[in-house]
């Protein structure tokens, strides 16, 4: 299974004033920080190598998770430094921590999908990049991606049409050539890496059909809370 590099080094305004002194894989979730139940989950669904990007707080994570061994998985850590580096520089940063091809999720997602074939996917698409995506409908978050047939025809968060009934699920996998170029001095998103990918037709998609869970909200946070207790 490809290592993952797991997105956790925002500033979590939203999550205000609970985020003030934590960073947001470290807000508590049934008594227990939410990196450790993201790690379970990821073990269970075989992978084996994870590396942190980190910025806001970062060394809390670092201290609580440790080498990973309680979750049965290798830990590294990769930090932003005084500037944060945004989505796709903290990748580019992290690259020689991965040693090739990754799956990359944010650092407030729960995504509970098969990523064995979200892998194979990638592999036999044979392209440099592949997002997940899922039918939201907008019922869950803004939908921004117009899939189909199995072809991401566009994606954009800032340029939404009526034609996209589908989202960016969280997931991706991406080859570390994706991210030459990008600076190492200034934040640049992954959104518009995948942007560029999708206008190019670089970008291989995998239609996920179970649902997200995301805490980047109180709301989401308030769910994500009931799906684990069974609610």
């Amino acid at each position: 299974m490809l290592p993952v590099a797991i997105l956790a080094g925002g500033l979590a305004t939203r999550l205000r004033p609970l985020t003030e002194a934590i960073p947001k894989a470290m807000v508590e979730v049934n008594g227990e920080p939410f990196a450790f139940h993201q790690l379970r989950l990821l073990r269970r669904h075989g992978v084996e190598q994870v590396v942190f990007c980190l910025g806001y707080r970062g060394q809390q994570v670092a201290d609580a998770v440790g080498d990973g061994a309680a979750f049965g998985v290798r830990v590294s850590y990769s930090f932003d430094g005084p500037t944060l580096l945004g989505t796709a520089g903290a990748l580019r940063t992290a690259a020689p921590l991965l040693d090739g091809d990754f799956f990359v999720v944010y650092g407030d997602a729960f995504l509970d999908c098969d990523y064995g074939a979200v892998e194979r996917a990638y592999r036999a698409a044979g392209k440099p990049a592949l997002m997940t995506v899922f039918r939201n409908n907008g019922q869950w978050d803004a939908s921004n991606v117009e899939f189909r047939e199995g072809r991401i025809i566009a994606y954009s968060k800032a340029q939404r049409t009526p034609r996209m009934h589908h989202i960016d699920y969280g997931l991706g996998v991406l080859s570390p050539s994706v991210l030459d170029g990008v600076p190492c001095d200034r934040p640049t998103d992954l959104a518009t890496i995948y942007e560029r990918l999708a206008a190019s037709g670089d970008l291989a998609a995998f239609e996920v059909t179970q649902r997200f869970y995301e805490i980047g909200s109180f709301a989401g946070l308030q769910e994500f809370q009931r799906h684990l207790n069974g609610a």
